[in-house]
């Protein structure tokens, strides 16, 4: 499974983009969007309703891209276990059913 900026690094390859046309695009440096593409950071997730309206992409897809990435590699770093993912769940249906929107 590729990471997120692989992804980019494929979007933009694609179209025969160069870093810097890319970079241009969203308003970033193009040394930013290079450590995007080798996974050295993490992208912008206030940059992404225009990388997803540049490649033609789903927004809400990309959103649940962009957060499962950060949440793997949150959870690779510290070196946590397994559990952390069934915790997560719970956690996350407790606020669903205690959303008071």
């Amino acid at each position: 499974m590729e990471n997120f900026g692989d992804q980019v690094r494929q979007l933009r390859k694609e179209k025969d983009w160069t870093l810097t046309k890319l970079a241009a695009m969203l308003d970033m440096d193009s040394a930013n969007l290079s450590k995007i593409e080798t996974g050295k950071r993490s992208f912008d997730e206030k940059k992404l309703p225009i990388f997803c309206k540049i490649f033609s992409l789903d927004l809400e897809k990309m959103k649940t891209e962009l957060l499962s990435e950060k949440f793997a590699n949150k959870v690779y770093a510290e070196n946590v276990d397994g559990e952390v993912f069934h915790l997560a769940e719970q956690k996350v249906k407790y606020l669903i059913k205690n959303d008071k929107h």
